[in-house]
């Protein structure tokens, strides 16, 4: 299936490794010019390398903290400047990594949450989006988490900065639908991440498997998937890729569950 995406202009914010980099790989391979947001430069140069090697006719990365109001408005200043003052799509898949019960979390790692989970959201979108109006069509692909439909008491921060995802991205739905801008959220389950691979290895387990890895996130948090094993980044990466897509032209405000299989829609 041909996505529309050949010579598109596409960032991927959190784009330098685990979903994000699996998504921008997506977009190469639809010929999109991909530009990847991350914090560390060397990832950023090993995503772009991987992204020329997939075909993308322009693949740029920059080094930025999404946090960062002002960094991100450079990113945005410097990729219009690339790209004749045009974007069509934008996606997003940064979130923060906090732990901890409501009694055990101090302001700050609630100050953290939200920040790196939402307002860093709320900072790319702003950014680009004048870029997007300008563009003949655009596409804003926001990562929440499947965790929100099914709580545990240990990301009580995390899920909910990622349900203020799902309900930013909702409401920018309905303000920019007369424009035709579409926006929707991906929800991920169990993904063999590296933020997975660290937790793993946390608690003793060494090797990367998605079935012992399910089997851990079963025995520790309770809510295994219908499927017997977590998901491989390429397998949420083309959903991402659709729905940043022109291909995508009616679908907006959804919530897409990409889960193994679960008894939440």
């Amino acid at each position: 299936m041909d996505l529309g995406l050949r010579d598109a202009a596409t960032v991927v914010v959190g784009g330098s490794r685990g979903m994000g980099l699996a998504t921008a790989q997506c977009l190469a391979e639809e010929g999109a010019r991909v530009a990847v947001v991350g914090r560390s430069a060397e990832d950023v140069e090993r995503a772009v390398a991987s992204l020329v090697d997939r075909g993308s006719p322009d693949a740029v990365g920059l080094v930025a903290d999404a946090r960062d109001l002002a960094q991100v408005e450079s990113v945005f200043t410097r990729l219009g400047q690339r790209w004749g003052g045009e974007l069509n799509s934008l996606t997003t898949t940064v979130g923060p990594n906090v732990q901890g019960t409501v009694e055990e979390l101090s302001d700050e790692q609630w100050h953290e949450a939200v920040d790196h989970g939402a307002l860093a959201i709320v900072h790319c979108v702003n950014a680009a989006l004048p870029l997007l109006r300008q563009a003949e069509w655009g596409r804003i692909v926001n990562f929440s988490a499947h965790s929100t439909q099914r709580q545990t008491v240990s990301l009580v921060a995390y899920t909910a900065a990622k349900a203020m995802v799902t309900s930013i991205s909702k409401n920018l739905s309905l303000l920019l639908a007369k424009e035709e801008i579409l926006v929707n959220v991906v929800s991920p389950g169990t993904f063999v991440t590296p933020a997975l691979t660290d937790w793993a290895r946390s608690v003793g387990i060494e090797d990367d498997d998605p079935y012992r890895l399910m089997e851990a996130i079963g025995d520790h948090y309770g809510h295994p998937a219908q499927m017997p094993r977590a998901g491989l980044p390429e397998e949420i990466g083309p959903v991402a890729a659709f729905l940043a897509s022109r291909r995508n032209s009616y679908m907006t405000g959804a919530n897409v569950n990409v889960d193994g299989g679960s008894d939440f829609v």
